[in-house]
């Protein structure tokens, strides 16, 4: 195709969000890579012009009645947009799915494989479905094909040593003289003061197993009935027969250590019933071959010889080549979906998408090389280059310079974040950037600096003899006191030995990941760190009138639109419309409450505040300190009534990091901080990481980021490679030392950047 001949897909006027009024030709069937900070307006034009604009149009192909099943997309703010052709968005949310839900069934690849089964096997137990442990007919019936069962720790549900009198029962709800205690103890004849060892079978039962019943009960001076049963018949009933999950996190965390999860006895954690798991193929049934990392399995299933099988081994084969291609040979088909980090799930993703024949496609990834060892950043380039050379148009939002080495077009989105961004600051190729003077191209050109001044540490947390999932006895100390930075290809059991076993060892330890932090559109920056309860009594004192009007959740909420700032307005099968609230104008608070100043400032131009701005507005010591630690993690273009649930992963981990900030002598575990930044914010983060440690935190960091691990006061390398080639440690020690181990990955890519950017 000569240059004449290449077409674009073509933005005029795009004022989402921070945008002004961004005009932009993009080249179709090329690599675009999009850069910029955070906040810059990337994901404005990438996420909420372009592709929901594509995905608004093609969903208007659909009936009136298809579309209201369908997600609902507003037509951006925007001129004009031409040359859209259907968009494919692979993003970082976490495949879900809960126990249910395996890499097999969300790759549609165990379907073949239990095809394969129900026409190979032997002996012949039934169709394809009867493999299936969702379905009745081939579920293990013990465990309703989950291959878990769950029950009561009774080392911490109970002190046998102790009477009823001396608080014997430990579950929570159940302290003396509590009114879960007290049914208890008026439900039957029990010796309040006799040691629960020396309580007879039957009466062991009846405290801890008895049937719910209804029993008259004295309560202030009158008769009752209440429905009293066994304490741990109730417990069993309230939250292990119910799905723990749909609980409150904060009953989740009081709850959760009381129970204990065991593989089911009778399935052996294989999930279906013993007849189809007598079905076999070369001696294998089909948990067998699912729980085979796909490295391995691919050569199981080529040994497979039936020329009745030929198409069914060959789609397999394909399949499971493409899982290894990107990087992900380590899983295995029955590794639940809801275990992945969001790098996997969106590799995961990418794999569904590998085998198709569509051409003139959009795919738009959104930070591909999140969880990527810099190793296998190869790999992904190698995929994006392979979708671009069938036909399609590749939109990438991406941070690390080795991906945005290989696009044909970069666009960067800046100078800066939130007010200060909305605008293109560089159009062009790599080489080009490299001479132009702005964040990305700087950054770009600046070589990694190697930390030789390493802190003490003041003591240690040791794991012992760990063998979680692919850990092979790892006993590792890591030292307190100290930046530690734990690193390693993924698949390694970075996550496994820092978040399930330091975790459950040590649980006093302080997790900031990239959950969200809420999800309701009355959560903001201000609620959620708190800034908000002084600032309704800063403007309650100075206009000598009570707080509560000054919450748009409370008495102060405009009464048309209950405090939304929004109405809704349902029109059947057609899209709801959503407009600004006539009578607020979207402020969300009675014109009354609108009327008291702070400063001159109402309560809704406060919320209207950026971070940065608030810092300039506000004197008091409280909200400064708060406003201070948003502004040190990078969060200074975010507003303080915007709703948590419009952050990304990145944000809502820094926002987290904020509230942490003030505090001293805790061990904090940070999963990978750098997601969604950019270079320039490394260096930041790096310095509120330093901050922890200097007040006197222990700062772990799980991180692939070669200028996160070249600043470590110590290193702790997983492998050497991943699932059950990995599992051990590689190295521990200092930056400068691992660029001289031979057995690290890691240290000879840290090598590698050093000598490549000296």
């Amino acid at each position: 195709m000569s240059k004449l001949d290449q077409e674009y897909i073509i933005i005029t006027g795009a004022r989402e969000n921070n945008l002004k009024n961004v005009s932009l030709r993009i080249p179709k069937r090329k690599i675009t890579i999009f850069t910029g900070v955070s906040g810059s307006g990337k994901s404005s034009i990438v996420f909420d012009t372009i592709a929901a604009e594509s995905t608004r149009l093609l969903n208007e192909n659909f009936s009136m009645f298809v579309r209201q099943f369908l997600p609902r997309y507003p037509q951006p703010d925007i001129d004009a947009i031409e040359n859209l052709s259907m968009a494919i968005i692979v993003d970082q949310k976490r495949l879900g799915g809960g126990s249910h839900s395996t890499m097999g069934t969300i790759t549609d690849i165990s379907p073949i494989l239990r095809l394969l089964f129900s026409r190979m096997g032997q002996p012949y137990v039934g169709p394809a479905h009867m493999f299936s442990f969702n379905n009745p007919q081939g579920m293990c019936p013990e465990c309703n094909g989950i291959g878990r069962s769950l029950s009561v720790d009774m080392r911490k549900a109970l002190d046998m040593s102790k009477s009823l009198n001396e608080g014997a029962i430990m579950l929570p709800d159940y302290s003396v003289n509590g009114w879960e205690w007290n049914m208890v103890v008026q439900s039957g004849n029990f010796d309040l003061d006799k040691k629960l060892n020396d309580y007879s079978d039957e009466e062991l039962k009846q405290l801890l197993y008895a049937k719910a019943k209804k029993v008259k009960m004295d309560f202030a001076g009158k008769a009752t009935n209440i429905t009293v049963e066994g304490v741990l018949e109730k417990f069993t009933n309230k939250y292990i027969k119910q799905d723990l999950k749909t609980k409150s996190e904060r009953t989740q965390r009081t709850v959760a250590p009381f129970i204990t999860e065991d593989t089911c006895s009778s399935c052996n954690g294989a999930r279906l019933n013993q007849t189809v798991l007598s079905c076999k193929i070369n001696g294998l049934n089909i948990a067998d071959m699912s729980s085979m990392e796909v490295g391995y399995l691919i050569r199981v299933i080529q040994e497979v010889d039936d020329q009745v099988a030929v198409p069914v081994i060959k789609s397999l084969t394909e399949k499971l080549q493409h899982l290894v291609d990107i990087g992900l040979d380590y899983l295995t088909l029955d590794r639940e979906t809801d275990t992945l980090s969001g790098g996997e799930s969106q590799r995961v993703k990418m794999v569904k998408h590998l085998s198709g024949s569509l051409v003139d496609v959009t795919y738009i990834f959104d930070e591909p090389s999140v969880g990527l060892h810099p190793r296998d950043v190869h790999r992904l380039n190698e995929l994006l280059q392979k979708l671009r050379d069938k036909g399609n148009t590749v939109i990438v939002v991406e941070h690390d310079p080795d991906v945005i080495k290989i696009a044909d077009h970069i666009v960067d989105v800046g100078p800066y974040a939130g007010s200060r961004g909305g605008t293109i600051v560089y159009e062009g190729s790599f080489l080009n950037l490299l001479e132009a003077d702005t964040l990305t191209g700087n950054y770009m050109k600046q070589s990694l600096q190697l930390k030789d001044d390493f802190r003490q540490p003041t003591g240690k947390l040791s794991i012992k003899e760990a063998t979680l999932h692919n850990l092979k006895n790892v006993s590792v100390d890591i030292p307190t006191g100290v930046m530690t930075v734990v690193t390693g290809v993924a698949g390694s059991g970075k996550s496994t030995l820092i978040n399930e076993v330091l975790l459950g060892q040590h649980s006093d330890v302080i997790v900031i990941d990239q959950s969200a932090v809420g999800v309701s559109t009355r959560s903001n920056p201000a609620t959620y760190t708190g800034i908000m309860d002084d600032v309704r009594k800063a403007f309650a004192s100075a206009n000598k009138v009570k707080p509560g009007l000054f919450s748009f959740n409370s008495k102060g909420a405009c009464e048309n639109c209950q405090g939304l700032g929004v109405v809704y307005t349902d029109l059947a099968f057609l899209d709801s419309v959503k407009l600004p609230c006539e009578v607020c104008g979207g402020k969300r608070f009675k014109d009354e409450v609108l009327e008291y100043k702070l400063k001159g400032k109402s309560i809704a131009e406060v919320l209207e505040m950026n971070v940065e701005q608030a810092l300039d507005f506000f004197e008091t010591k409280k909200v400064v300190i708060k406003l201070q630690a948003m502004s040190d993690v990078g969060l200074n273009y975010i507003t303080l009534g915007q709703p948590l649930s419009t952050l990304s992963g990145g944000e809502c981990q820094r926002i987290k990091l904020a509230s942490e900030l003030h505090k001293k002598g805790n061990i904090y575990v940070m999963d990978e901080p750098t997601t969604g930044l950019h270079m320039s914010d490394n260096s930041q983060l790096l310095g509120i990481m330093n901050r922890l440690v200097d007040t006197g935190n222990t700062v772990i960091v799980i991180e692939h980021n070669l200028d996160v691990i070249s600043q470590a006061d110590w290193i702790i390398d997983m492998g050497p490679d991943g699932g059950s080639k990995g599992g051990q440690v590689v190295f521990e020690g200092t930056p400068a030392q691992i660029i001289q181990s031979k057995k690290s990955i890691t240290g000879k890519y840290l090598a590698e950047a050093f000598n490549l950017l000296s």
